[in-house]
């Protein structure tokens, strides 16, 4: 079947199929993995009280992922371009930090994700039906499926990342439910005159400032539907405002998943807890629980990589259109009306890396590089500010202060990680700066070729 039949087409020859809806969920999908699931316990361990160990999750959603929802939401108004990000950063400073940003998603921040998540998907998958294969070959049997289900249309797509992402909010609602009304409470927990009292040795900022690290990094993520801007039937309208719902219904997911954490584990069993999601569940429903949301966790990691699957290729197609990449991987399937060979390069790097086994080395390069971009796409609104003739009435209210709140969250999280791993962060921009000479090869071959 030609799915792009009685659908009307970008100046890239992609087909707009997509809507508020699919936005959304792919908003939702691009945030939530599997992360969230264990990610509470982490932060338990730099706050000792249970007020700030939910505060800090309100926190970091309203600096960093609402705040970065309006920025990426006036984007998508004013440039509502295929590529997302890569766009922004084009039309704002020139190609080559485009390209940078393109080669980095590629090398380090999208495929080194992807493959990490992908492995976690095989642990549970094994553990669940104990057929017991290797993890690499369940790992890159599911990036193999992906990247099938993705070539064969952006409707088909959407519609396997949009039933994943309603699976997986269903999970997360069931350990919510159970976890308030099943589990015992453990702990009462004091109100916020009481707790800086309870946070460890470290002054409240310090240790405050060290948990949101892991909160920021599970926030990342929403940006990335912005790829499939040129799919959108109504990208102007239902990009910003499904960054906007999606970002809202996510800080209110996970502050409901991190305070039932606490409700049924306390502080110091959270803290100590390596799977607090299973723990919860296997204090409401026994080990019956434990299954269900191991089930949830398989889910949630498949939905994330299905949405990655889904939007990078994007942003290479983008690159190559540009002249910037190779041409084959700007072609779009006549059948389809996707860029099937940068979703094919999308899913063979992604399992490369995952069946290399450096993927857990390459994904703590992810932060330094990802954070610096952010920062630098942010920027891009005074750019475009300066430069639009857009009234500002159809500009989403907040700036300049949801966007300096941004970059600022963004450069501390920068600057952290640089410090505390300062070996990883600069073999990340050793990576990033390797594209220069890509980048300039390119760019003479294309002269070559004028």
């Amino acid at each position: 079947m030609n799915e792009a039949a009685g659908a009307t087409t970008s100046s890239h020859g992609l087909a707009r199929r997509l809507g508020l809806f699919d936005v959304t969920m792919l908003v939702m999908g691009g945030i939530i993995g599997s992360g969230i699931f264990v990610t509470p316990a982490e932060v338990a361990r730099h706050l000792g009280s249970p007020f700030w160990i939910v505060g800090v999750w309100i926190l970091g959603g309203v600096l960093f992922a609402l705040a970065g929802a309006f920025v990426y939401a006036e984007l998508a108004v004013r440039k509502s371009q295929v590529g997302g990000q890569y766009a922004y950063l084009r039309d704002a400073y020139g190609p080559l930090p485009a390209f940078l940003y393109g080669w980095a998603l590629l090398l380090v921040i999208q495929s080194g994700g992807m493959a990490a998540v992908a492995i976690t998907f095989a642990r549970y998958f094994n553990d669940l039906t104990h057929i017991a294969p290797s993890e690499s070959v369940v790992a890159v049997a599911a990036i193999l499926l992906l990247t099938l289900i993705n070539c064969l249309g952006v409707r088909s797509g959407s519609n396997t990342q949009s039933f994943l992402m309603l699976l997986k909010i269903g999970a997360i609602a069931v350990l919510i439910g159970v976890g308030l009304w099943l589990a015992p409470t453990s702990y009462p927990g004091p109100g916020p005159e009481a707790a800086a009292d309870q946070v460890g040795s470290a002054p409240l900022w310090l240790a405050i400032g060290a948990a949101l690290t892991p909160v920021i990094f599970s926030y990342g993520g929403w940006h990335t539907a912005g790829f499939v801007a040129g799919e959108l039937r109504n990208p102007e309208r239902d990009m910003a405002r499904g960054i906007l719902l999606g970002v809202g219904g996510v800080i209110l997911l996970y502050t409901l998943v991190v305070f039932v954490c606490v409700h049924a584990l306390g502080p110091g069993a959270l803290a100590a807890s390596k799977t607090p999601a299973s723990d919860v569940m296997r204090i409401a429903l026994g080990e019956r629980g434990a299954d269900f949301i191991g089930a949830g966790i398989a889910i949630s990691a498949l939905g994330f990589l299905s949405q990655g699957m889904l939007t990078a290729p994007r942003v290479y197609f983008a690159m190559a259109a540009d002249g910037l990449f190779f041409r084959s991987v700007a072609t779009v399937s006549e059948k389809s009306r996707v860029p099937v060979i940068a979703i094919l390069l999308q899913g063979v790097v992604t399992a490369a890396i995952a069946l290399s086994g450096t993927f857990g080395q390459i994904l703590s390069y992810v932060t330094s590089v990802d954070t610096l971009f952010f920062a630098l796409t942010a920027a891009t609104v005074f750019v475009f500010r300066r430069r639009s003739e857009i009234p500002s009435a159809r500009i989403l209210p907040g700036h300049p202060f949801t966007t300096i709140v941004f970059i600022a969250t963004c450069l501390v999280v920068l600057i952290a990680t640089v410090w505390n791993a300062p070996v990883n962060s600069l073999v990340g921009y050793a990576i990033l700066l390797a594209g220069v000479p890509v980048f300039l090869f390119w760019q003479r071959k294309n002269r070559t070729v004028a």
